[in-house]
């Protein structure tokens, strides 16, 4: 019990690059995908009366 307050900041810092990671992927689809998506919602709003 002696370590426990270090593996819990390494926890954090572990989970902190965890989510930075998910960001930069989530932010490099929408980058490639932005533009099919635009034009599926562009198609979809056209057609509606």
């Amino acid at each position: 019990m002696l370590f426990a307050s270090k593996e819990k900041g390494q926890g954090l810092v572990e989970y902190a690059v965890i989510l930075s990671l998910v960001a930069l992927i989530v932010i490099a689809v929408v980058r490639l995908m932005g533009p099919r998506i635009g034009e599926t919602y562009s198609s979809i709003s056209s057609s509606l009366p």
